[in-house]
């Protein structure tokens, strides 16, 4: 009897419950509703959720505090009152393809897709944290699929074919949006580099007329001569532009930090200025808003992308050693060199700027071997790196050259060494997408030019159960399972009728 009066009440409570389940859902419908209504006529992004970059320097807040508002400035929708868009066109000014004076598709105002103007959010282009499932797993920091592409600096584009060859000619750049997870680690490495490197070339100027190979973490970068004057004849470098300075950051490797893609994404997908490049009140893209973002916002939002969780690799069986051996014995691992040490677990952060000098005028600094990121650390008071990349340029081919207007044939052909740690997730593959499969594209290394022409000729000479066997190595290399947990808010789901 007992036990029936127990579980009587419990069917009375679950009874009450649901009668009362459709109050709590319309409640929480009303209250995002409200929320929503109160920011007619208003910035998207809280005004009370943006930090100082006062606050930073001064250690006034946490890390995850820090990460959190970086985290929303990365994932907050922008509207015209945040400075989303570039106003209206100056007609009188030529320039129509940078950011700050491009015209909108068919006059809507809005958007222009083509060259840029084609989000609202970093989010829109960083969704897919794996596409090695159906469906794919969705997060903050992940891949954009083809249709995420960016159009870079485009004014023409043959999508009827005129030529009748099969190709739609474009004279702009087609970009697949790569992930950020452990991007600090490998900002890190590239400062470190740098340091190398610009000692070696006060070396070149300090012993006049004296060859200086320059090597940096085992990696060869040519060499320099200096005369007596101090000029440097540049001409045996490469892999690296002729500043000496290491850009890991962009398919043709343009940015030595994550702040400097920061600030150039912003502008071109979002018509976001910062004020650090158009200075502190100052609407130069003439739109009505002045501290689009502010070095707050900026250093939240770098702070936040370079302490994303590092991706992570899985599987220790026969087949994964075998397709590892095989990976360096065809020559993948000349360039895309499994991992690289740093002599610091601290990453520094800077404003934009004196890119030959990383590590001064720094104002903060974050340890990489902690959460998030939790980088393993090495012998030398640093960091592992198992980034799969030399962050080097190198020449892809006459078959992967671009076609973008306002490049050199030679800036065309070459692109920055792809970071291989989570390819398994992140199809599809190269600059643009065009590989669909990880075999695809490392046949397409092998066409007329192609530095790396004979590592294709080698994968393609392999027996199927070898390249199987690699294939099944490069699937061991996965993003991180669960990233940014930290600073996400719990998404749950409600269905009703």
């Amino acid at each position: 009897m007992n036990k029936f009066r127990i579980k009587s009440k419990i069917l009375c409570i679950n009874l009450i419950f649901l009668a009362i389940l459709p109050l709590i859902v319309n409640a929480q419908i009303t209250t995002k509703t409200t929320e929503i209504i109160s920011l007619i006529s208003q910035p998207r992004l809280n005004p009370e959720d943006r930090i100082s970059q006062a606050d930073i320097e001064k250690h006034h807040l946490s890390l995850k505090e820090i990460r959190k508002a970086g985290m929303l400035v990365f994932s907050t929708p922008f509207n015209k009152h945040d400075g989303f868009g570039d106003g209206t066109p100056d007609i009188t000014i030529f320039d129509n393809r940078s950011p700050g004076n491009r015209p909108t598709l068919q006059g809507n105002n809005t958007f222009l897709r083509v060259n840029g103007l084609d989000a609202q959010t970093c989010l829109e282009c960083h969704t897919i944290l794996s596409n090695a499932t159906v469906p794919a797993r969705l997060g903050v920091g992940g891949v954009g699929g083809a249709s995420q592409n960016a159009m870079f600096q485009a004014n023409n584009i043959d999508v009827t074919d005129t030529n009748n060859d099969g190709i739609a000619d474009f004279n702009g750049r087609f970009i697949n949006p790569p992930f950020l997870f452990g991007s600090g680690g490998v900002e890190l490495v590239g400062l470190e580099m740098t340091v190398d490197l610009q000692s070696l070339k006060q070396q070149a100027i300090d012993n006049p007329n004296t060859t200086v190979l320059l090597t940096s973490k085992g990696i060869d970068f040519g060499s320099i001569v200096a005369d007596s004057n101090g000029n440097i004849d540049t001409g045996n470098i490469k892999g690296v532009n002729d500043d000496l300075v290491i850009k890991p950051f962009g398919r043709k490797g343009e940015f030595a930090t994550v702040r400097e893609f920061d600030v150039g994404a912003a502008s071109f997908h979002l018509g976001m200025q910062a004020t650090e490049l158009v200075g502190e009140g100052v609407d130069e893209d003439q739109d009505g808003v002045v501290d689009e973002l502010t070095k707050g916002d900026l250093s939240a939002l770098s702070i936040f992308n370079t302490t994303m969780d590092r991706p992570v690799q899985s599987g220790d069986n026969d087949d994964d050693h075998d397709g590892f051996v095989l990976f360096n014995s065809i020559g993948c691992a000349d360039c895309h060199i499994p991992q690289l040490n740093t002599k610091t677990k601290f990453l520094p952060y800077k404003l934009i700027g004196e890119n030959q000098s990383p590590f001064n005028n720094t104002f903060y600094q974050t340890d990489l071997s902690k959460i998030p990121t939790k980088f393993e650390k090495n012998n030398q008071g640093g960091i592992e790196v198992n980034l799969f990349s030399d962050l080097k340029h190198h020449y892809m081919g006459e078959a992967l050259k671009e076609s973008f207007s306002l490049a050199t044939n030679k800036q065309n052909g070459e692109f920055i060494t792809a970071r291989l740690w989570g390819i398994a997730d992140t199809a599809p593959y190269l600059h643009d997408g065009r590989a669909l499969t990880l075999a695809d594209a490392i046949e397409l290394h092998d066409n007329p030019g192609s530095e790396a022409a004979i590592v294709g000729r080698n994968f393609k000479a392999l027996s199927d159960e070898e390249k199987l066997n690699l294939i099944k190595f490069l699937n061991t290399l996965r993003t991180p399972p669960r990233p940014n947990l930290d600073v996400l808010p719990r998404v749950e789901m409600m269905l009703h009728n």
